[in-house]
C-alpha cells in the first residue's frame, strides 16, 4: 500500500480529523490519491445543467470537464490499485448487475446515442468504485472526504452569492441560491448541505472532531440550505438525523442530550415560529401547486399511463437525462421504471434493502449512525429526486454508506523474523 497517506486537512478545507488517530480506523492507510479520486468522483456528478453563471460556461466545456473527472478517476484509481485487489461488496455488485438493463435498453438507441454513452460513464463509475474497495474497511476516511469534497462545492456557491448575488438568487427560481460560479440548481445546493450538516453532526457526537471545526462546516451549510429553499433536502436532514442519533442513544450520552435538547427546540419552534416556517416551505405556492408536488404528480401520472412494449416495461427505453415528454421526471423509482424498466427498479431496491439490512445488524457506532443516516437521506429524497440509477450524487452517497458498512480488513500476519544463526563459543569451535 502506498505510504503517501492522509493527515490532517487540506488547503482550504474544515478539520473534521477528530483527535486521536485509532478513533477512526483506515484512515492511516487510505492513501491521499483515493480522496482525490472521490473528489474526481463527485466533480463527475455535478452535472452540466442549472442556472446562468457568472460567466458563461459552454455545456458542451461543462460535460468535457466532467467527463474528464470521470476518467481520470478510474485511471488515479487503477494507477494506485495495480494489482486489482478488491473486496466483496453487495452495493458494488447490485450496481454491476444494474448495467445489465441499462445495456439492454441503451442498444436499441431509443433514447438516441446518448444512452450508450451514459451506459459506458456508469460503467467506468461502477468500475472505480469497484477498485476504491479495497479501502473500504468500516472506517470514516470516506465520511471526511466526503465532507471536504461537497465543503469545496458549497464554498463556490458561497463565493458566487458574494460575487453576485442577483446571479445567485435569480427570479427565474423565485429568489433561490443557485450556482453563481458552476451551474448548481437549488435543489442540489440544498442536497449538498445537508449531507455534510449530517454527517458533520454525527462526528461531533461520536467526539471525531472539534466543535469549532464543526462549527465551520455546519453553520454555513445551514445558511445556504435556508437559502435553497429546499424542502426535500430539509426533511431528508430532520429524518436522517433522527434515525442515526436514535441508533447511538443506548450507548452514546452526548448523542442523549443532543436528541432531547433537539425535541425541545423543535417543540419550541413549532410554537413560535410555526407561521415563518409554514411560508418557507410554501415558498409562496399556492396550496394546490404545493399538494402536486409543485406540478410532479402530472410529470408522474402522464410517464405511469404511457403504453409501453413488454420489453420496454422489464427493461426501459435506454439511460436518458431522467426527464419524460420534455419535463423532469424528479423521482428515482419513476426515473428507472422508465429508462431501466421493472429489473432495474428491483435492483435498485435491492441495493436500499441490502444496505439498511446490513447497518441493522451492526453494532452502535458512528460510522453506522453516519451509514443510517446516508441510507435514510437517499431513501426519502429518492420521491422528490431523481438519480439512483445512474451515476449520481445519491450513488456517492451510498457508497459512503457501504464503506461504512464494511467489515474490517483482516490484519496481515506479523512478519516472522529469520532464526538468528546459533553463537558457538569459542571455546566450543576450539574443540572441534
Amino acid at each position: 500500500m502506498s505510504g503517501d497517506t492522509a493527515h490532517g486537512v487540506p488547503p482550504g478545507g474544515p478539520d473534521t480529523t477528530g483527535p486521536p488517530p485509532a478513533a477512526a480506523p483506515g484512515t492511516a492507510g487510505t492513501p491521499r490519491t483515493v480522496g482525490i479520486v472521490w473528489g474526481l468522483l463527485g466533480l463527475n456528478t455535478l452535472g452540466s445543467a442549472g442556472a446562468q453563471t457568472i460567466v458563461p460556461l459552454p455545456r458542451s466545456l461543462i460535460q468535457m470537464v466532467t467527463m474528464g473527472a470521470l476518467v481520470a478517476a478510474f485511471a488515479l484509481a487503477l494507477a494506485v490499485n495495480l494489482r486489482l485487489r478488491i473486496r466483496p461488496s453487495a452495493f458494488v455488485f447490485l450496481l454491476t448487475l444494474l448495467l445489465v438493463p441499462s445495456v439492454i435498453s441503451s442498444v436499441n438507441l431509443e433514447s438516441g446515442f446518448g444512452a450508450l454513452f451514459r451506459c459506458t460513464r456508469l460503467a467506468l463509475f461502477v468500475g472505480t468504485l469497484w477498485l476504491l474497495t479495497r479501502w473500504w474497511d468500516g472506517g470514516l476516511a470516506f465520511v471526511r472526504s466526503h465532507i471536504r469534497m461537497y465543503y469545496a462545492v458549497l464554498g463556490s456557491v458561497a463565493a458566487g452569492l458574494a460575487v453576485s448575488p442577483g446571479t445567485a438568487m435569480p427570479e427565474l427560481y423565485g429568489g433561490r441560491l443557485v450556482g453563481a460560479l458552476w451551474p448548481l440548481t437549488p435543489p442540489q445546493i440544498g442536497q449538498y448541505a445537508a449531507v455534510i450538516t449530517g454527517l458533520t453532526v454525527l462526528l461531533l457526537l461520536g467526539r471525531h472532531t472539534t466543535g469549532a471545526s464543526a462549527a465551520v462546516v455546519i453553520v454555513p451549510a445551514l445558511v445556504l440550505l435556508a437559502l435553497s429553499h429546499t424542502r426535500t433536502a430539509t426533511v431528508g436532514l430532520l429524518l436522517g438525523l433522527a434515525l442515526a442519533i436514535g441508533s447511538l442513544i443506548l450507548t452514546s450520552a452526548p448523542a442523549r442530550r443532543f436528541f432531547a435538547w433537539a425535541v425541545l427546540c423543535a417543540a419550541v419552534a413549532a410554537v413560535w415560529f410555526a407561521p415563518m416556517v409554514r411560508a418557507w416551505f410554501l415558498r409562496g405556492q399556492s396550496r394546490e401547486n404545493f399538494s402536486s408536488l409543485t406540478g410532479r404528480a402530472k410529470v408522474w401520472d402522464a410517464l405511469l399511463a404511457a403504453p409501453r412494449t413488454t420489453s420496454e416495461r422489464l427493461f426501459g427505453v435506454g439511460l436518458g437525462d431522467k426527464s419524460y415528454d420534455g419535463l423532469p421526471i424528479d423521482n428515482s423509482w419513476l426515473a428507472v421504471y422508465h429508462e431501466q424498466g421493472l429489473t432495474g427498479a428491483a435492483l435498485v431496491a435491492a441495493l436500499l434493502v441490502v444496505l439498511g439490512g446490513v447497518a441493522l445488524l451492526r453494532p452502535p457506532s458512528v460510522p453506522r449512525a453516519c451509514a443510517i443516516f446516508l441510507i435514510a437521506y437517499c431513501a426519502i429524497s429518492s420521491y422528490t429526486e431523481a438519480g439512483l440509477g445512474d451515476a449520481s450524487p445519491y450513488l456517492l452517497h451510498l457508497a459512503v454508506a457501504a464503506s461504512l458498512l464494511a467489515a474490517p480488513a483482516p490484519a496481515a500476519p506479523p512478519a516472522v523474523p529469520a532464526a538468528a544463526r546459533r553463537r558457538v563459543p569459542r571455546w566450543a569451535r576450539d574443540r572441534r
